[in-house]
């Protein structure tokens, strides 16, 4: 029986995964953990990432495109900014650029690691992998703002010493990030949803019968379920709860191994900015798995739905929560990137809008943003 279908039985691994992880959860918080507690829960961890995959394409194949790109994206990015916030409430000073570092990360990973993987699995799999270069183009603008806005321009702002925003400032870039962010989903579902949708690249199947123009129906011949009929409503709520569970164990539990890796990464002399990449590793993982996963179904538009989707909800929801939070937060919100990172995140917006621009890609763009990538996680070890 296809995903889509399943009526969920109480001994599948889609859910009995999540609950385990959310006990996990409930038996590891706020305590100082073993070794092989640890490794348990960081178990825990991957098998919620796993799950929380299955059930955002039960999620996404009820919704349609370009909806489902956004149920993952938007869930993953509310529990993260709980996660921050609740690292920056435990931690002080010293977690006073914990909110940048994993916001740039976060960008980085989506718009280079995200992208460019669902790049190569694409060509690979048609020789070029073809997307609408308006919605993408659209959405990768969107990204640039407001990494700029929030990201950028506190390194230059004088209003307060180092890389700080004032209040007046960081309560514009907040409302402008909001602003930014609901104008991007309207456009997305609403007013351009056509921009947003897979392409037909000649080698998937026709859209099924009932589903909206633009969607394609066939799996790439990959036997991933896409020919079922979507599933019930009743199925795609029960996903959409295990989804929840699933996400919350994935953020909580890498709370729970987070001294350890604060530890781990304090042991080996390696700088503070390297939690905020971990962390960002660990949350985006189920993204990246769903996005790799469309990719071989030839629907590359839905991976960079996913991708650049999640740098705008991860930036737009992100910023206005941590202006929220400083009103009961102490110490100091440090924002604005340094040197390296503005190099990284100007070279990343240049190589993406000439990727976009074509609407069509090879092995060698997919190639370049994974290097991009990979220059972005050694120097954020080797600064």
């Amino acid at each position: 029986m296809s995903t889509a279908t399943r009526r969920f039985p109480l001994t599948d691994w889609t859910v009995v995964v999540p609950v385990v992880a959310l006990l996990a959860l409930v038996f590891s918080w706020g305590r100082d953990l073993p070794g092989f507690a640890v490794a348990l829960v960081a178990l825990c961890l991957c098998g919620a990432v796993l799950a929380a995959v299955h059930h955002a394409e039960v999620v996404a194949h009820r919704v349609g495109e370009p909806f489902g790109s956004l149920v993952l994206a938007v869930a993953v990015t509310v529990i993260e900014v709980a996660l921050i916030v609740t690292l920056m409430a435990d931690g002080g000073d010293k977690t006073a650029s914990l909110a940048r570092d994993t916001v740039f990360a976060a960008v980085m990973i989506t718009c280079n690691g995200i992208v460019g993987l669902s790049l190569l699995v694409g060509a690979l799999r048609n020789r070029v992998a073809v997307f609408n270069p308006e919605g993408s183009g659209a959405a990768l603008a969107t990204v640039a703002t407001l990494a700029v806005l929030s990201l950028v321009l506190p390194t230059f702002t004088t209003s307060k010493p180092g890389p700080e925003f004032s209040t007046a400032q960081l309560t514009f870039a907040a409302v402008a990030s909001l602003a930014l962010y609901g104008l991007f989903i309207a456009v997305q579902t609403v007013r351009h949803r056509d921009y947003f949708l897979p392409v037909d690249t000649g080698n998937a199947t026709k859209p099924a019968a009932g589903a909206p123009d633009g969607e394609a129906g066939g799996d790439g011949g990959d036997g991933d379920g896409e020919h079922a009929a979507p599933p019930t409503s009743r199925a795609a709520l029960v996903s959409l709860g295990l989804l929840l569970v699933a996400l919350i164990a994935v953020v909580g539990d890498a709370k729970a191994v987070s001294p350890t890796i604060e530890a781990g990464v304090a042991k080996a002399g390696l700088p503070n900015a390297v939690v905020g990449v971990i962390i960002a590793l660990l949350v985006l993982a189920p993204e990246t798995l769903a996005a790799v996963r469309a990719a071989r179904r030839d629907r590359v538009q839905t991976s960079l739905n996913l991708g650049y989707g999640s740098a705008i909800a991860s930036i737009g929801l992100t910023i206005p929560a941590i202006a929220l939070a400083t009103i009961w937060l102490s110490g100091p919100l440090l924002l604005g990137l340094g040197p390296i990172h503005m190099v990284l995140l100007a070279l990343t917006v240049v190589v993406s809008a000439l990727t976009i621009a074509p609407g069509r890609a090879t092995l060698l763009q997919g190639g370049v943003h994974l290097v991009l990538l990979a220059a972005y996680l050694f120097l954020a070890v080797s600064p």
